[in-house]
């Protein structure tokens, strides 16, 4: 019978061994933990926050971003609903729930997997403070080993206090205080019953269990840590019944009003760093910025619309990616709340699965939900349904796509590849009123307002206008509408000959007209006229860079470099009268105690601002501006009925820039679209078609109310009635005798779009339209 006992000795003798081999790796790691002096002297030091000019909180910035709240502070139905939901020994234990553990290990073994855990709040504690989130054996063994050494210096309080002002509850919450505010919109100490398990449930998965993106699977997660309160007697079965029928009020919008505002408070950020260094993380001084909250709104969401309508026009790319549809049964559905959990949103461009696509419709899964998606939902991406889409991009079972809600019903969509901007400022202080530097802060960070240098096409031919202005050119000036060519020292690469956009030659045309229609001819023949030098020193007035705009003849198509930022700075010279204002977007800056640290005194134009150019070249550039949009190519804009717009369109060559640069005496706005790695937007993406309409919807709501204005004429102008024109025209008194008189019945219809088509010599640098 000595047999028999072989297995079991052989048994005991590896569990021996087994233990021998944990004690030796404890001794060695023991010695090796971090030091817990950051949970035993904690004092979380108050972030940089960032604030619209009336008030909106849009970015917060530190080492912790969290509102710290003591644990005297806490409401016991929060404890009670935390310890519920996270770990309901808390008070009995050492830090390590060892039945938890091995539960768990024997269901990861069945599995196979390692998705089942048994963190208590101690062990949690230990992983957001000195350990990563991957899910090793090694790393929970050292979770373990610092959860015992936490208990043997804090106590069970102190423990709960860090864990409720320390964990990450989504929607940029760090901490109870902040989450009870975002979600609800109160404070800590008013939270209800409901409420304390609705945020007692978010630890777990932020994303999953949030109820303003995932209200269904936020509501089952509450019940069941309503469920569990109950079991462990920390609520009455009616308070449990009366918790369940209450209806929660969930914030849909937390203080950031939904990241829009994200490039500017990062602006800001760099702001306040320039000044205070890493002090401003912690002293809790408030960055007042000068941007009004509605309007930032607008400007966010009419970037938004105008590229999502740009990605729609160039059809549907296919599925994003694909998972194994294996982890896609009934019973997989926390496996799929990993895979989407690695998904970034964006905003209300959401990932889901496909779980069935057939017999016109598609299924996909999202945290929980099932959303059938079919008839309209399904256009945009019809073409990747059908069995002759690429296998690759094929809507199909395990494919990741973007879905968006559309009034009553999700349609499929997608990430754009386009990117945009979008800013404005008021062109008499300079205050930047909105600014929104690309599609999504945290897929982009990179700021287009300020740093994309790109090519400004037609837009940038109103400084060449106002040169010719100031070299004896007005509005009524004729100039000639034919065909050039130059050789290769008049460009400063190859030879050239540039074409107007509808290949359409007016001859004689009246330079009002001309800047309307965005004649190409008229605008090189400007520049020749007055010399490229010149036109290249007289456009730093605007604030341009010289460097940045070579003297060649391609400068009237706007072949240099910009920002958009520099073209906002540039446009409100024309709406302001002819000062220089310098565009600013931190008005001031105040300690925790509201003290003002620091503040913004702009020059005023009119008042205090440098003035840039003759009032009276600033007024007749105005006036000829206006007729872009009125009878122009941004004649789009009329459809905001005012008469008070004035502006210009920009197409590159080859459609690779769209812009639109315009104002109304109050605001200057301006709107860009391209590809960071510049290439063709496609045939017919003029700024007309692709730009102007985000600028219309951002002026629709900064207009909103404000009744139109017109400028006075200054002196020194003299009204005449060109020859053939019904019409007054308006001149520089001195330069009378220079200008040409007006060619007769110069025509007047709305013209095409204003894009030019490659140059003969694609080597020329691109010009514009």
């Amino acid at each position: 019978m000595r047999w028999v006992l072989y297995p079991f000795t052989a048994l005991i003798g590896l569990i021996a061994i087994g233990i021998a081999i944990l004690a030796l790796a404890v001794a060695f790691a023991w010695p090796t933990l971090p030091s817990l002096e950051a949970l035993t002297d904690y004092h979380p030091k108050i972030p940089l926050r960032v604030y619209t000019a009336d008030g909106a909180l849009i970015g917060e910035y530190g080492e912790e971003r969290r509102a710290f709240v003591r644990i005297q502070e806490v409401p016991e139905v929060l404890k009670h609903a935390v310890l519920a939901a996270e770990d309901d020994r808390f008070y009995e234990h050492s830090g390590v729930d060892f039945l938890g553990i091995l539960r768990a290990a024997g269901t990861n073994l069945a599995t196979g997997s390692k998705r089942q855990g048994s963190s208590t709040i101690t062990m949690q504690v230990a992983r957001n403070f000195f350990l990563t989130r991957e899910k090793t054996y090694s790393r929970k063994l050292y979770e373990i080993l610092l959860a015992f050494k936490i208990e043997q210096n804090l106590t069970k309080d102190q423990i709960l206090e860090v864990y409720i002002n320390q964990i990450f509850l989504g929607r940029r919450a760090y901490g109870f205080a902040v989450a009870s505010q975002t979600y609800f919109g109160k404070s800590i100490k008013d939270l209800n019953i409901p409420e304390a398990a609705m945020l007692a449930g978010l630890p777990k998965a932020p994303s999953a269990y949030n109820p303003v993106v995932n209200p269904k699977r936020a509501a089952l997660r509450q019940q069941y840590v309503l469920r569990r309160m109950t079991e462990l007697g920390f609520i009455s079965e009616a308070e449990h019944q009366q918790a369940v029928e209450t209806p929660l009020k969930v914030a849909t919008s937390s203080s950031d009003f939904g990241g829009s505002a994200d490039y500017v408070a990062e602006m800001a950020r760099q702001i306040a760093y320039e000044q205070y260094k890493e002090e401003a993380y912690t002293r809790g001084i408030k960055v007042i910025t000068t941007i009004n909250k509605a309007e930032q709104e607008a400007a966010y969401r009419a970037l938004r619309r105008g590229v999502m309508d740009y990605d729609r026009r160039h059809g549907y790319r296919g599925a994003e990616s694909y998972v194994d549809p294996a982890r896609m049964n009934a019973d997989q559905s926390e496996s799929m709340d990993e895979v989407l959990a690695e998904i970034p949103d964006y905003d209300d461009i959401l990932a889901a699965i496909v779980t069935h696509a057939g017999n016109g419709a598609v299924t996909a899964y999202r945290y929980g939900e099932t959303l059938k998606i079919s008839g309209e939902g399904l256009r945009f991406a019809s073409s990747m349904l059908g069995d002759k889409a690429p296998p690759n991009k094929r809507i199909r079972p395990g494919a990741i796509i973007r879905i968006i809600r559309v009034d009553t019903h999700w349609e499929i969509t997608q990430l754009p590849e386009v990117e945009s901007a979008l800013a404005a400022a008021d062109p008499r202080t300079g205050a930047v009123r909105a600014l929104v530097g690309g599609f999504d802060f945290n897929r982009n960070k990179f700021n287009h307002v300020t740093q994309a240098w790109r090519q400004p096409g037609s837009s940038f031919k109103p400084f060449i206008y106002s040169a010719a202005f100031e070299k004896g050119y007005g509005p009524n000036s004729v100039v000639d509408d034919s065909p050039l060519s130059f050789p290769a020292g008049d460009t400063g690469s190859q030879a050239w000959e540039p074409k107007n956009y509808d290949g359409k030659y007016d001859g004689p045309i009246s330079l009002r007209t001309a800047l309307a229609r965005s004649k190409n001819m008229v605008s090189i023949r400007l520049l020749k006229s007055v010399g490229p030098r010149y036109a290249q020193d007289y456009v730093t007035k605007f604030g341009f860079d010289a460097e940045r705009h070579p003297p060649y003849l391609t400068m009237a198509l706007g072949a240099g470099s910009v920002t958009p930022w520099q073209m906002m700075r540039g446009y409100a010279v024309f709406a302001n009268g002819g000062y220089r204002i310098e565009p600013y977007l931190v008005k001031e800056m105040r300690d925790e105690a509201g003290n003002v640290l620091a503040r913004v005194d702009p020059p005023i134009a009119g008042e205090t601002a440098e003035r840039a150019i003759d009032e009276r070249n600033a007024y007749l550039m105005d006036s000829i501006m206006k007729d872009v949009v009125r009878r122009g190519t941004a004649g789009k804009a009329m459809v905001l009925k005012r008469g008070d717009l004035a502006g210009k369109t920009g197409t590159t060559n080859e459609y690779v820039d769209a812009w639109f640069c315009g104002y109304q005496p109050t605001v200057v706005a301006v709107a860009w679209i391209g590809f960071d790695q510049p290439h063709k937007l496609g045939n017919g993406e003029t700024g007309g078609t692709a730009a102007l309409p985000m600028w219309i919807n951002y002026m629709r709501k900064a207009l909103d109310g404000v009744p139109e204005s017109y400028p006075t004429a200054p002196a020194g102008l003299i009204r005449i009635q060109p020859a053939g024109s019904p019409a007054e025209e308006m001149i520089y008194q001195e330069n009378l005798p220079t200008v040409p008189p007006e060619a007769p019945n110069q025509p007047t219809s709305a013209p095409a779009e204003e894009a030019t088509p490659a140059p003969a010599t694609p080597a020329i640098p691109p010009s514009t339209g």
